[in-house]
């Protein structure tokens, strides 16, 4: 529905988009410019107070013969100091933008309005995200502003190529979601897939942000745990990957930023291999190597030997336990796998203050006690403990929960069908890594598999930043 000229009319049909009387925030103000008459309406909490106090006063104060408005984009270019502000001819533009938390000015005799985009969001400072810490480097993180994490990764990137898309996602919600890339590096067709797909959506809200928005973007297959997008919240890693020719989807109210096309040995990568120098950095990468297949292997290799010790060289024979115990081993392993997964848990809705608490009681008196009274013997806690360890070594969440399930899978299979079960569980988990898809035509297993020698060697050894470049020119 169109603007008209006559300002009562405009106000009523404002109050029937907007509840300006039953909503306390939502604010419609009359005002008045010499002989000229006009309406503001915004939400209170997103108006920046000083700017728009400055604006009206000056307003205001306006001679008569200056509040006489014939063109009114004239009118806004000699009158209104302000960056940001345009015009708009319809209600829709003036809901979307007061919703958003700019300033709407209409004004008696217009058929236009005028949005004042001076608008303020609630923000933290951008701190060092706990997730990807590192020894060194920069310690700011992305927040859950979309402008100011668009800033954070043009202060790295300062190139006239970098594009940043701006699309509105959620018929209720209208989430400001941003796609970020460098024109002359993206892939052009992976980059039309992910416009249409955001295009094509069709959902009230996002509610959880960048996981909403992911599983709306990827149709997972419910048996798969691995993730097929990665997140960080490290603007450098963005600025990284964005250099690389991914494509990086930002959403606001979310200080993490979905990377895509993503592979499997993404995520054994981290920054702190780059702020290490390359030797450090591959022996870093090295140890994230074993402990991932440590992780995933260890107990129910273990498991599978204590059952069939005479698959073991004598040098070996101290792998399997002396006694037994009252509860099977196969049946430890489990009850351990549950426990491990409740203490995580536990700790997520522990105050910091009590995390340490926590901790000792969870990893130490219980695991004492549970070895006195026989439910447990010290293998099985030795064992578990290791993988607990190795699994958190991984730099991803989301791919360390992964290995998590897989773990259990093959415990599972090796405890019901013994050996059989192991091999089978391996072969499985190799389908499921082998047939996972991604958004581009890269293979999840590339540069594994279709094998890019080159590639795979920048992922096994982490080579220094100018060898690097040369190979890309190369």
């Amino acid at each position: 529905m169109k603007l008209s000229k006559n300002l009562i009319s405009n106000i009523n049909n404002i109050n029937k988009l907007l509840p300006i009387k039953k909503s306390f925030d939502i604010i419609g103000r009359h005002l008045k410019f010499g002989d000229t008459k006009a309406y503001l309406v915004f939400i209170d909490g997103f108006a920046k107070d000083d700017i728009m106090l400055w604006l009206l006063e000056n307003l205001q104060n306006l001679p008569e013969d200056k509040t006489t408005i014939n063109d009114l984009k004239q009118w806004i270019s000699s009158h209104i100091g302000y960056i940001e502000v345009e015009t708009f001819t319809d209600f829709n533009s003036l809901q979307n933008s007061v919703l958003s938390g700019a300033v709407a000015l209409i004004l008696d005799g217009h058929s236009e309005g005028i949005i004042i985009d001076a608008r303020t969001y609630p923000s933290r400072g951008p701190e060092e995200p706990d997730l990807e810490k590192v020894t060194r480097g920069s310690r700011d993180g992305l927040v859950e502003t979309i402008i100011f994490n668009t800033a954070l990764i043009r202060r790295r990137i300062r190139d006239n190529r970098l594009i940043f898309e701006m699309k509105t996602v959620g018929k209720r919600s209208k989430t400001d979601v941003s796609i970020g890339y460098i024109t002359d590096l993206v892939d052009e067709k992976l980059l039309d897939i992910v416009n249409k797909k955001i295009d094509n959506i069709q959902v009230d809200s996002l509610i959880m942000a960048e996981k909403s928005l992911e599983e709306l973007l990827i149709k997972k297959r419910w048996f798969n745990p691995l993730p097929q997008v990665r997140f960080t919240e490290r603007p450098d890693v963005v600025a990284a990957h964005l250099l690389e020719g991914h494509i990086v989807i930002i959403v606001d109210t979310s200080p993490s930023v979905m990377l895509i096309p993503t592979t499997f040995f993404h995520f054994t990568q981290h920054s702190e291999d780059y702020y290490q120098n390359p030797l450090v950095g591959t022996y870093i990468r090295w140890i994230r190597f074993l402990s991932i297949l440590v992780a995933t292997i260890l107990s129910p290799l273990w498991l599978m030997f204590a059952e069939n010790p005479e698959f073991l060289p004598k040098s070996l024979q101290f792998i399997g336990p002396e006694e037994v115990g009252n509860i099977p081993l196969f049946i430890q392993f489990i009850i351990l796998e549950i426990g491990l997964d409740m203490l995580r848990i536990a700790s997520i809705h522990t105050p910091n203050t009590l995390s340490t608490s926590l901790g000792i009681i969870g990893g130490l008196i219980l695991s004492q006690f549970a070895v006195d009274v026989g439910w447990f013997i010290p293998e099985t806690i030795l064992y578990m403990a290791i993988v607990g360890i190795c699994t958190f070594a991984s730099p991803s969440i989301e791919f360390s929960l992964a290995i998590r399930l897989f773990r259990l899978f093959l415990l599972l299979l090796t405890g019901l069908f013994n050996i059989y079960g192991f091999i089978i569980g391996l072969i499985v988990i190799i389908l499921i890594i082998g047939t996972t898809k991604t958004l581009s035509s890269i293979h999840y297993t590339w540069p594994l598999f279709p094998l890019d020698c080159k590639a795979l060697s920048h992922i096994i050894f982490r080579k220094p930043i100018i060898e690097i470049k040369r190979n890309k020119r190369d």
